[in-house]
């Protein structure tokens, strides 16, 4: 491949590879670039052989006509002879641009990247390609248009997009509400060109999440997947295309609304990045590629992951500056190392009608402000951390009767009660300079006053009918909300933020180029948490997911649940717990105790192994992993009754086949319960078998009554096994 900008009429078709994968283009005469192939990675080939492969799955020998379908490029338009929905609508003077690209050069940046460059008229188009780490690809159009334009244009969408084969018919996308996060749905690809698009202007709790593509129903372990996902905390579409004459397309991309992003002359557009990931081992193969990228990037969080406390749930608004600090002690004494004060610090915020805007300490709760609690959670060895709610005011607080213009609504929709509030509050409008500089001021402030190592940054409602200078806003909000995040980061080196928006309403790979955790849901119920972690769990490494324990009642459900079942679901994320635990009797506190300790001991295990599932018979089961080449360490759940008293064994999957292992119950988290008949194994407290055993037979375990849990530790114990 050519290491400068060549001519593509002059150029063989390109090959990028990484990892497994590859992605294989075409140059046109003319036009841009067709994608011939994106998936297995076919090995090295020289330039003959990709001559050879064009020629074997091209449609049609120059000079070509629309009498057969054309090979799809990168950027889809009816001109092209494309059928399905464009990739790009431009709009100049209330007409759609048909842009004929030209003048367009290839520019190699390494076996695994290139950049496209095209010309149309005034229009300068940039596509940059990569296959990152693990294999996942990245895709993102640059439009610019020139500064002696004549006239704007524009931007209706510009959406990556990429060809799938045919014979990937099921579709899998996510729904959910508040505490059901990322529910997956799947079913036969619809005919056509069908668009999924959330309007919230934030990806919601039914964001679609990742859009995947598979030959069957999708498994754990087994099974081709193609699949999409949207690096943007803001509205967005997800698109597929199906149809008997062209290729099958899967994208996506920012949704705008009519007027919303318009460019001047000079100005350009950089969509979100769109996440492409492969997979010939299934779901998991999927998250392989998703977290093995995640934790190449040079902000990934490096240390261990503390374990926390949040106070949400422990005292709600009554903050009692005794109580807290009590509640801080406790966290110590059981290994605790970030404690967070979560909502209710801030002046007149009894209730959450009240006070948002007004990022400053309430002496009339805490009299000598916050100082002496975050110097004494510092004295007991842990970190302080703060919940905020920046994007947002209440139109009861000082900023609203300051600034009543600063809110990001149509003036004449805003007056109570006739106007459209959520939870009694409004939206800032943060692309607004002066309440930009507001929020950083005070934020800035905060950290810097308290030594706050850590920020709960939530969001807790949609930005309904959002209006910036008069247009949608949904755009300028969501660049100002990155920018500001990003900017206090820097301006406070190793301040941690943690995405938080009504749960898991905003947990893309976009807010998390600036934060470092998310937040998977406002729901504490551990049984409905397995299925949440779970899914979550697709696309982000455990690391970056907080997985608190709540109380035995969960505030959100009104279940009650074993103590040791919420601290196995726990296990496997970023941990912590959301409750008062200074009410715990001394036999809970000494589990809790052990608990932090296993968490400690496992946590170089749990967030730096490959997140792995199990296939099983049993619709009741769940079973989630974290495998090393020297550990795995597994927690086996029901989430309702099983339907066989003598279970299936259960395979582990991820150990090395060559390896044995020494597997153990970890009773720190308890003992769950089960029906008459233990496997002599766990009578013995422990075995030790070959890795292929465990992976391709399985052990026998008790049947498990409802929502109880088993933490499976695998410790391999020599090198490759004699079998």
């Amino acid at each position: 491949m050519s290491a400068t900008p060549t001519r593509p009429h002059t150029t063989a078709p390109v090959l990028l590879r990484r990892d497994g994968v590859a992605l294989l283009l075409d140059p046109q005469p003319e036009g841009l670039p067709a994608v011939l192939h994106w998936g297995a990675d076919p090995g090295e080939l020289c330039d003959a052989d990709l001559r050879a492969w064009r020629d074997a799955v091209g449609r049609q020998s120059p000079p070509r006509t629309l009498d057969a379908a054309w090979q799809v490029n990168l950027l889809p338009q009816e001109q092209d002879g494309w059928a399905g929905r464009p990739g790009a609508q431009l709009i100049r003077d209330g007409v759609p641009l048909s842009p004929r690209w030209s003048e367009v050069l290839i520019e190699s940046e390494g076996p695994e990247a290139a950049v496209v460059h095209a010309v149309a008229d005034e229009l300068r188009l940039r596509i940059e390609l990569g296959i990152r780490p693990g294999g996942l690809l990245t895709l993102r159009h640059r439009l610019a248009l020139t500064p002696g334009a004549e006239a704007p244009v524009e931007i209706g969408w510009l959406e990556p997009t990429l060809p799938v084969p045919a014979r990937a018919q099921q579709l899998t996308s996510f729904t959910g509400r508040w505490t059901r996060e990322k529910a997956p749905v799947t079913g036969t690809l619809p005919a056509g060109s069908v668009v999924r698009q959330t309007r919230r202007g934030r990806p919601g709790h039914d964001h679609p999440w990742l859009a995947a593509l598979s030959v069957e129903p999708p498994r754990c372990r087994t099974g081709e997947v193609w699949a999409v996902h949207l690096g943007w905390p803001g509205d967005a579409s997800h698109r597929t295309d199906n149809g008997p004459e062209f290729p099958t397309l899967l994208g996506a991309g920012e949704l705008l609304r009519p007027g919303e992003l318009v460019l001047r002359p000079g100005q350009a557009y950089t969509t979100p990045t769109g996440y492409f990931a492969w997979s010939d081992r299934g779901l998991d193969g999927l998250s392989a590629r998703f977290h093995r990228h995640l934790r190449s990037r040079p902000q990934h969080p490096r240390r261990p992951r503390p374990l926390v406390l949040n106070t949400w749930e422990a005292v709600y608004f009554d903050h009692d500056p005794a109580t807290v600090m009590r509640l801080a002690d406790r966290a110590a004494e059981i290994g605790v190392e970030r404690f967070v004060l979560d909502d209710g610090w801030f002046p007149a915020r009894r209730d959450d009608t009240r006070g948002l805007g007004d990022w400053t300490v309430d002496r009339a709760v805490w009299p000598e402000g916050l100082r002496p609690l975050a110097d004494h959670v510092r004295d007991l060895g842990m970190e302080f951390g703060l919940w905020v709610e920046p994007e947002m005011i209440n139109l009861d607080s000082d900023l609203a009767r300051a600034h009543p213009d600063w809110l990001l609504h149509d003036p004449a929709a805003v007056p109570e009660p006739d106007g459209l509030s959520w939870r009694r509050q409004w939206v800032l409008d943060v692309a607004r300079p002066e309440a930009y500089r507001y929020l950083f001021d005070s934020l800035s402030a905060l950290v810097g006053e308290l030594g706050i190592a850590f920020l709960k940054w939530d969001h807790n409602r949609d930005l309904v009918d959002a209006r910036h200078d008069g247009r949608p806003g949904v755009h300028a909000q969501t660049e100002a909300v990155l920018r500001l995040i990003g900017e206090l980061k820097a301006a406070h080196p190793g301040l941690e933020i943690e995405s938080c928006s009504s749960g898991g309403a905003r947990s893309d790979l976009g807010i998390l180029e600036v934060t470092d955790r998310v937040w998977a849901s406002d729901s504490n119920d551990a049984v409905e948490r397995q299925d949440i972690q779970r899914w979550t769990g697709l696309l982000l490494p455990p690391e970056l997911v907080g997985s608190h324990v709540g109380p035995p009642t969960a505030h959100s459900s009104g279940r009650t649940v074993d103590l040791s079942y919420r601290l196995a679901t726990a296990l496997i994320g970023s941990a912590g717990f959301e409750w008062d635990i200074t009410a715990c009797p001394p036999e809970e506190v000494d589990t809790l105790r052990r608990f932090g300790a296993l968490y400690r001991e496992l946590r170089d295990t749990l967030h730096h192994g490959e997140l792995v599932h199990g296939d099983l018979h049993d619709p009741a089961w769940r079973l989630t992993g974290t495998v090393l080449p020297d550990r795995g360490v597994y927690v086996l759940a029901t989430v309702a009754s099983l339907a066989d008293s003598r279970p299936e064994p259960i395979r582990l999957p991820g150990l090395d086949p060559d390896r044995r292992y020494r597997l153990r119950v970890r009773d720190e988290v308890g003992t769950p319960r089960w029906t008459p008949g233990t496997p002599p194994w766990i009578a013995a407290g422990e075995i030790t078998l070959p890795g292929r055993m465990l992976t391709e037979v399985g052990v026998q375990v008790p049947c498990l009554w409802p929502v109880q849990a088993l933490v499976l530790d695998a410790v391999a114990v020599d090198g490759p096994a004699a079998l």
